[in-house]
């Protein structure tokens, strides 16, 4: 462990800690964000009816459009000028999620993330190779800032260039890997087209997340790569990556709960669920300084196991998140709504209010095909006219969702009409 008095903290302790940081945190946001302070008295509430945990379920729930409707510092309890750190994810409507840190937040996601590392068999010793994207997406920096806390060495070599990547891993002598999943199975690929083998390579573990996979894949990683593969869990609104991480037991993610408090929730009633139920997982920030959020709906399904673990650790497990109660898909790490498409589509025109994405999975990496049903008029048009609309929309679906995507122009009547809910979304990857 990093921080065995956190990691190992007796649960009744620990029980006491949130309860004080949660006070804490309820009166901070009541007193410095317009937002809280309103939807406490809509609830009919004030920090000060919260006397125990499980009262935490009175108050009311905050969703992504509350972000979005306070774009882009609203939510903020700081002033700016204590804000050091601004990140972002994409939003709903093309309006991104704007998620600030003081120097203390970031001093705070250094230590989860030393404790993910650390619980992924990272050390001082470790050579730790970043394949996470940089910039405004929370892994690349989440996991640079973990790895130097530990003391180990790092490469910050983002994503892209894969042979580049391999040479590097196999001269640098990596011995951990950071990535998405679905990429890391794309270097094991990669290596074995430069005729390397694991045993070329001094790789002995991973830490994977910003996607969803399942215990099928963990296994071809493992065996491909010849390393320990292990889960993270994290999203930018709440901190990054760092929330939740696997210990060598594999069965599980152990929660930060000194810093985040989850719920599970039924996704339909906003019921809190009882211990090991599956639902919606709900956190609350306790520490967060510039950006807390209360009972923040993250529509991730998982569930939580609260009984002792074989490493000692005392924190909360969850299980790998088996799916979203919305419609968002990720896609090579990157959050794509459908409504984002349609936006992207209308805003152009020329095209059929009809439209269908199929995410599939070829080899090991994730490939989205957006087909777009045209007028009758258009589509009996010149070829040239197609081609450009094509272009058009493939350049707006990267500049707008950073993520790429084969646009395929279909003839009228061609996507299966719905008289419920559209089926906006074919997912054939099995994850």
């Amino acid at each position: 462990m990093w921080n065995p008095e956190y990691e190992a903290m007796d649960r009744e302790e620990l029980q006491k800690l949130q309860y004080l940081r949660l006070k804490h945190t309820l009166e901070r946001v009541y007193q410095l964000v317009p937002h809280y302070r309103n939807s406490f008295k809509r609830a009919g509430l004030e920090p000060g009816d919260i006397r125990c945990l499980e009262d935490l379920a009175k108050l009311p729930f905050t969703v992504k459009d509350d972000l979005r409707d306070n774009y882009p510092y609203g939510l903020f309890a700081t002033r700016l000028g204590e804000v050091v750190r601004i990140h972002s994810s994409s939003g709903t409507t093309g309006i991104p999620t704007v998620v600030g840190y003081t120097r203390t937040d970031l001093e705070i996601w250094s230590e989860l993330m030393a404790r993910t590392l650390t619980a992924g068999g990272g050390g001082r010793d470790s050579v730790v190779h970043i394949a996470y994207g940089y910039g405004l997406f929370t892994g690349g920096l989440g996991v640079h800032y973990g790895a130097e806390k530990i003391g180990a060495t790092v490469v910050p070599i983002s994503g892209g260039q894969t042979r580049r990547q391999v040479r590097m891993m196999k001269d640098l002598g990596t011995t951990l890997l950071a990535c998405t999943p679905s990429y890391a199975l794309y270097i094991a690929e990669t290596m074995a087209e430069m005729g390397l083998t694991p045993g070329d390579l001094k790789l002995r573990s991973g830490i994977f997340g910003a996607e969803p996979w399942s215990e099928n894949m963990r296994h071809v990683i493992e065996e491909k790569l010849g390393i320990n593969a292990y889960d993270i869990y994290g999203l930018s609104e709440i901190i990054g990556p760092g929330v939740a991480y696997e210990c060598p037991a594999k069965n599980g993610l152990h929660f930060s709960e000194d810093h985040f408090m989850p719920e599970i929730i039924d996704p339909a009633t906003g019921e809190v669920l009882p211990e090991g139920a599956t639902g919606e997982l709900v956190i609350t920030t306790i520490t967060k300084e510039a950006l807390p959020l209360v009972r923040y709906r993250t529509r991730d399904i998982t569930s939580l196991n609260r009984q002792p673990c074989p490493c000692g650790r005392t924190h909360t497990r969850m299980a790998k998140v088996s799916g979203r109660s919305d419609d968002m898909l990720i896609i090579r790490g990157v959050n794509v709504f459908p409504s984002q498409v349609e936006s992207i589509l209308l805003e152009i025109g020329q095209t059929a209010p009809h439209y269908q994405l199929i995410v599939d999975r070829k080899g090991s990496l994730d490939t989205l095909e957006i087909w777009v049903e045209v007028s009758e008029q258009m589509f009996s048009d010149k070829v040239k006219g197609l081609e450009q609309l094509e272009k058009a929309i493939k350049t707006e679906i990267d500049n707008v969702l950073g993520v790429s995507a084969t646009i395929k122009l279909v003839e009228p009547k061609t996507i299966p009409r719905s008289e419920g809910k559209a089926q906006r979304v074919i997912d054939k990857r099995k994850l």
